[in-house]
């Protein structure tokens, strides 16, 4: 069985205060994009022990036994699961424990019984990006297993297991514009449209530390919520609909600030930086020509919005 998580993009983004958990209250609006990675889940075939040990030494496969020698009451099967994780495309090096997919799988096998599994996972969606690419694998991971091994778990039960992945899970179970508060993962579906606009997506070389982006930000309350900025037209966003992370980020990397200022004059009717970078996003009324040759050396991407 297939899926196909889609990125996101943050349009406006205030942190307004600093939890005495470590974490902030922010609101934003998550609105999801035509941009996807390919997943895939088959059984797993057999395989003898060494091949298995062979497969965890190199960091392919993750074996339940690992995760549940110290919490043996939460087990519910007596042989041992696995699954191994395969990732091409736009990838790097990686470790399959360390993966959104996998933390998915076994997440879901402390509460049910799944058998060991294949995963593929092509990745088409930057890393490092804002886009959510992670969460959105981590997240389409928990549905895909719902359908496939028929868990019947509601969209209300996933999403609090997408929670405890990442703070931007939750709203890849629902995937419709959603405003986003507390870490992220309180949402409110709204009907905003941006139909009849294309995005372009453009990335740098850059990887954004989201830990640094918020230890320069000051926490405050904007003078016009996001949820009452939002309902003024597209071509107004410019003046209220702000990203408090890009202050500090365009001044440690001033070339997000050129790339943003040049979207605006390739006739951007808004351009952000979408969550904490590093990509640089804007809505056009008319797709651009040539939008690689635009931005050479760069992750570009231009898509219709739904």
């Amino acid at each position: 069985m297939i899926a196909f998580p889609n990125a996101k993009v943050n349009i406006g983004l205030n942190v307004l205060s600093k939890r005495p958990d470590g974490y902030h209250n922010i609101e934003t609006l998550f609105y999801p994009v035509l941009l996807q990675d390919a997943l895939e889940i088959t059984l797993m075939r057999p395989l003898d022990p060494a091949q298995i040990r062979k497969r965890i030494e190199a960091g392919f496969m993750v074996q339940s036994e690992e995760i549940f020698s110290n919490r043996p009451q939460r087990r519910r099967r007596e042989e041992i699961s696995c699954c191994s994780l395969e990732m091409t495309g736009n990838t790097f090096p990686f470790h399959a424990a360390d993966n959104l997919v996998v933390k998915a799988y076994l997440m879901l096998l402390e509460d049910f019984d799944l058998p060991s599994i294949d995963i593929r996972l092509y990745k088409h969606i930057p890393s490092s990006a804002g886009l959510g690419g992670g969460s959105s694998d981590g997240a389409f991971m928990i549905s895909l297993l719902n359908r496939r091994f028929n868990l019947r778990m509601r969209d209300s039960m996933m999403m609090k297991y997408a929670a405890r992945l990442g703070s931007d899970c939750p709203f890849f179970i629902l995937n419709v514009p959603s405003l986003a508060a507390g870490r992220g993962e309180i949402l409110t579906p709204i009907s905003l449209s941006l139909r009849g606009y294309n995005i372009l997506l453009v990335k740098p070389d850059i990887s954004v530390s989201t830990a640094r982006a918020y230890s320069e930000v000051t926490p405050c309350t904007p003078q016009i919520p996001l949820a009452e900025a939002i309902k003024r037209p597209v071509s107004e966003w410019r003046d209220c609909v702000f990203n408090d992370f890009e202050s500090g980020v365009f001044k440690r990397y001033p070339l997000l600030a050129e790339i943003k200022e040049r979207l605006y004059k390739l006739g951007a009717e808004y351009a952000s930086m979408s969550g904490s970078g590093s990509t640089i996003f804007g809505l056009f009324r008319t797709p651009l020509k040539n939008e690689a040759e635009l931005f050479p050396d760069m992750f570009v991407c231009q898509r219709e919005m739904a």
